[in-house]
């Protein structure tokens, strides 16, 4: 196993939510460092370095863990007896963890890490479809990748998945699922899956190293540029830069972050730095302990913007719409975001598996804490969103 992704807001099981993860680079064993930071010496695949303010002296604050969370030294001593009486350290820890209280709290194994990890470079070896768990413990496709095995054989979102390779996966996590779904490229998965109006169907899919596109671009009638930007992946916060760059001057931006589940936050706060001239972005705690998150200087200022939000809005999406709106940079138009602000980090277990523990919050700039709350658009639309942000765009002065 090569080590713990960072600082990071990853998928989990509520859609495709996200958690906000933080590990420190110095950690080998608990809370061991593997760098979607990737500060010097951080055994890691990430590419963007620490700001000063990541790295300088914590604030003074009241210590100990907050209120809902799960004790790390009970969660790995429950996998370290496990493992020693030759029963599953992940199982064990799950329990504790799930006894808790800690709503976000959640134990992986490795192949289960690591695919979070490739989620994080934009890639991932599976078939393209992207599970989300039902109220009632149905498994639900929320989304299938263009051009994938699954796309292909005719799987489409709002499809029932029964089951995988002859597993039941009502009631499974989403991270369960996920890990069925995964594997090597080349190999075969049959799942079984239901659709209204149609009797059970099964197909056999082969797994195939998969990409996605974390930032796209297209421009509307009146040179307003639309950057949409589908998750917080490594790559995407300069891509949105180029994107501002290379927009007509003076022209209105749409910055569409709806059903973004989140990514890695060094990437969000590039992208918030494309629209600000340095100044705070976010601040966060672990366990007491106040950390700030600064913008890079030099970002465009001027031009309009608007950031389109929904329920799909998640954690680092929520973090980078909460500091622009904070700021008095961008009009939010859509409906209500997600709500996921609390604070993560992950700890690696005696028999490989990892526990990802609440440890704090994040807060926007004017000092919202947005966990259980998400965001209030400053213009409600729950339809024709881009109608409505382009009239926002032209009483801004952008193009319509």
């Amino acid at each position: 196993m090569q080590g713990l992704p960072a600082f990071c807001l990853r998928p989990r099981d509520h859609r495709r939510g996200a958690a906000l993860t933080l590990a420190f680079a110095a950690a080998v064993t608990a809370a061991a460092g593997l760098g979607c930071w990737d500060g010097a010496g951080a055994a890691s695949r990430a590419d963007a370095g620490l700001t000063a303010a990541d790295t300088a002296p914590p604030a003074p604050g009241p210590s100990g863990p907050p209120a809902g969370t799960a004790d790390r030294e009970a969660v790995a001593r429950a996998a370290a007896e496990a493992v020693a009486e030759g029963k599953s350290g992940k199982k064990a820890a799950q329990e504790v963890v799930s006894r808790s209280g800690d709503r976000w709290g959640v134990v992986y194994d490795q192949g289960e890490y690591a695919a979070l990890a490739d989620d994080l470079d934009g890639r991932w070896t599976g078939v393209g479809l992207w599970p989300e768990r039902r109220a009632d413990g149905r498994i639900e496709i929320d989304k299938v990748q263009p051009g994938s095995p699954a796309a292909r054989a005719g799987l489409r979102a709002g499809d029932r998945l029964l089951d995988v390779d002859g597993r039941i996966v009502t009631g499974l996590r989403v991270s369960e699922v996920v890990a069925l779904l995964r594997g090597e490229a080349g190999s075969p998965v049959v799942v079984r899956y239901g659709r209204d109006g149609a009797p059970d169907l099964t197909e056999t899919l082969r797994r195939e190293q998969l990409r996605t596109e974390p930032v796209t671009v297209r421009e509307l009638p009146g040179g307003i540029t639309v950057i949409k930007v589908a998750s917080f992946s490594r790559g995407s916060g300069d891509r949105v830069k180029a994107a501002v760059r290379a927009a007509p001057p003076g022209a209105g931006v749409m910055l569409d972050l709806r059903g973004n589940p989140g990514g890695l936050v060094t990437e969000a706060v590039t992208a918030a730095s494309a629209f600000l001239d340095g100044g705070l972005v976010a601040t966060y705690d672990v366990r007491g302990d106040e950390r700030a998150l600064y913008a890079a200087p030099g970002g465009d200022t001027a031009r309009p913007l608007v950031a389109l939000v929904d329920g799909g809005t998640m954690s680092a999406a929520e973090l980078v719409t909460g500091a622009l709106q904070d700021r008095g940079r961008a009009v939010a138009v859509g409906t209500r975001t997600f709500g996921k602000g609390s604070v993560q980090m992950p700890t690696q277990l005696p028999g490989g598996s990892v526990a990802e523990l609440t440890v704090g919050t994040y807060r926007t700039p004017a000092g919202r804490s947005l966990d259980g709350k998400g965001i209030t658009p400053d213009l409600a639309a729950g339809t024709a969103v881009e109608e409505r942000a382009r009239a926002v765009l032209g009483g801004l002065g952008a193009g319509s």
